[in-house]
């Protein structure tokens, strides 16, 4: 590999930007956030983030090695729960509140501390810090993520925390590494692992641990800290090994919902408000939201659902609750407009949360909560379900009255087409396609954003002909919401079905798997099955890394390419998996091209 020789800390910190942050799609300029970033991310949090990343790191390596000498304690089962939490919160749009990521890296160094004597207590030897040489990307000016036992004196103060965190970001590791192609791929994995650990750190809040599960992802983040991780196909290796422990995850994620809250089915829900106070959910923790839904009983509060929360009224004992009266609002990225309008309280329960604009603009954060690992500084934050506040403020503010409430009608969302539902219509989907009534199905989903490129994924659904049939889940379904598709010609089927939130791409994937056997082909690649991908976070990383696991191929990826992927790792995933990007401008030649796919 080619190398660039490691520069002392003054000269790196001299050349440095702000910040470096380029794990979301929206990042400045398609190349990376250097002042702040897109979501609002200021340097000192992207710092702090960066350095609980690489003490996470080092607990993903101790924690890997302890159970490899026999160690399985309580600390082992608290550095599988931190290494959730606190990768969760690191991802796009979770927590901006930097004392919080401050609590965090002190946490990880009291785990670490921990670890290593417990290891040492059981006969184990040392976990192995490979040579410096040897993992190029580590420029030395501290200590390897394996080796670091940090000094007290810096743990207790935020700003020596903030200066730590600006010697170990990515910035670091390519003045060091000077190979973009195997750091973007470095990326790949490390925004692998943190969608698939916010997965995990879902499953686990509703019952569902999936440990196995969470220590693969602990060894692949642990690789990265090897020498082996010099190799391009060894880092692709663990990239697919990321996915394929995500479709653990997320299977364990659904088995935590469908086992509280029994299998989704088809259900309207009401976008018109009611009379009366009210309290808005947002994220999609559907735990949470049955505890308010528990809290507020008898309260005369009504309870509505906001952006990713739509697809809870599809489960049957969610929807039993009497005031849980609708849905309101769209995708995440209007917030600012929707929380602004709203006359109630406001609770955020994961990703993705904003700051509130100053002035009178952002005057509703004083009616807005974040509980578990969401944060905004200034912000009220909930603990472990305690949502008291939260009904507090809901009956002092005036909620809808009646005129208001009647103004805002708006159609109905049609929710529910989960797993057990879409599979219950697959002898209808098989007699349609042999009958010639359904000639193709095409998956337009994953994330939502605000650009106008994303229009794209509108304009294919609109221009598709009446023999396709449309599965979308994730927030990407706000662009197709509220447009009336049909039916399926000469049957009942709706054209658009919802399948729910983005970690029910697994209910697609056991669908599309279904359908394989159901028509005897070899792969998901012979059906006439088109994937066109709408990405945004790490969530959506995982996932795709999860589809590439699989096997599957020609999968259309917009609005626009990651910017960790270099031409060169781009050529690699394209040569594999014949990787696409959208065209934005001339989504008739997709739409074309896809309806060729598996026929």
């Amino acid at each position: 590999l080619p190398l660039l020789a490691v520069r002392t800390a003054s000269a790196a910190a001299a050349s440095k930007p702000s910040m470096f942050c380029y794990q979301c799609e929206q990042t400045t300029g398609a190349k990376g956030c250097t002042t702040v970033g897109v979501c609002g991310k200021t340097p000192d949090v992207a710092a702090l983030q960066d350095l609980l990343m690489y003490r996470l790191k080092g607990v993903a390596g101790w924690a890997a090695h302890a159970q490899d000498v026999g160690v399985s304690t309580a600390t082992t089962t608290a550095a599988a729960n931190l290494f959730r939490a606190g990768i969760f919160a690191t991802l796009t749009n979770v927590n901006f509140d930097a004392q919080r990521f401050a609590a965090y890296v002190r946490d990880a160094n009291a785990v670490l501390d921990e670890l290593r004597r417990e290891v040492t207590a059981k006969g184990g030897a040392p976990l192995a810090v490979p040579e410096a040489s040897d993992t190029p990307w580590f420029d030395g000016t501290v200590p390897h993520p394996f080796a670091w036992e940090m000094a007290a004196a810096d743990e207790m103060s935020l700003e020596r925390l903030i200066a730590l965190g600006t010697q170990v970001g990515i910035e670091s590791r390519r003045a060091a590494l000077g190979n973009e192609t195997l750091l973007g791929l470095h990326e790949l994995v490390t925004y692998g692992v943190k969608g698939a650990a916010a997965y995990a750190h879902h499953a686990a809040v509703g019952g569902q641990d999936a440990p196995a599960a969470t220590l693969k992802l602990m060894r692949e983040t642990a690789f990265l800290c090897t020498s082996a991780a010099a190799d391009v196909g060894a880092v692709l290796a663990s990239a697919l090994a990321v996915g394929e422990a995500n479709i653990t995850i997320m299977g364990a994620l659904e088995k935590a919902h469908t086992d509280a809250f029994g299998h989704p089915s088809p259900t309207r829900v009401s976008t018109t408000p009611r009379e009366g106070k009210c309290i808005l959910v947002s994220g999609h923790d559907l735990t949470d939201l049955h505890t308010l839904l528990e809290r507020t009983a008898g309260t005369g509060i009504q309870v509505y659902t906001h952006g990713e929360m739509l697809p809870a009224h599809g489960y049957p004992a969610l929807r039993a609750y009497e005031h849980l009266a609708g849905h309101y609002g769209g995708a995440w990225y209007r917030q600012k407009h929707d929380f602004a309008q709203f006359p109630g309280a406001i609770l955020m329960t994961t990703n993705c949360v904003l700051e509130p604009p100053g002035g009178p603009a952002g005057a509703y954060r004083t009616n807005l909560f974040t509980t578990g690992e969401t944060g905004v500084s200034g912000i009220a934050h909930c603990e472990a379900k305690q949502f008291d506040a939260v009904v507090e403020r809901a009956l002092a503010l005036p909620g809808f009255d009646a005129v208001a409430a009647a103004a805002i009608g708006a159609p109905t969302h049609l929710v529910g087409f989960g797993r057990e539902a879409t599979l219950g219509a697959a002898p209808a989907v098989l007699d349609a396609i042999k009958a010639g009534q359904l000639n193709h199905i095409f998956l337009i989903g994953g994330c939502d954003g605000s650009e106008g490129s994303r229009r794209y994924y509108q304009r294919v659904a609109d221009k598709l002909p009446p023999t396709a049939m449309v599965l979308t889940l994730g927030c990407a379904k706000f662009r197709l919401l509220g447009h009336d598709y049909g039916t399926v010609p000469g049957t009942e089927l709706p054209r658009l079905l919802d399948m729910g939130q983005c970690n029910d791409s697994y209910a697609a994937v056991q669908v599309a798997l279904a359908l394989v056997e159901a028509t005897g082909a070899k792969s998901v690649n012979e059906l006439p099955l088109s994937l066109d991908i709408s990405w945004f976070e790490q969530k959506a990383v995982a996932v795709l890394l999860s589809l590439l696991h699989l096997g599957v191929k020609d999968i259309r990826l917009g609005p626009q390419l990651p910017a960790f992927i270099t031409p060169e790792a781009l050529d690699v995933l394209v040569r594999a998996y014949d990787l696409k990007p959208a065209d934005l401008k001339h989504p008739e030649d997709d739409i074309d091209a896809m309806l060729q796919h598996g026929h």
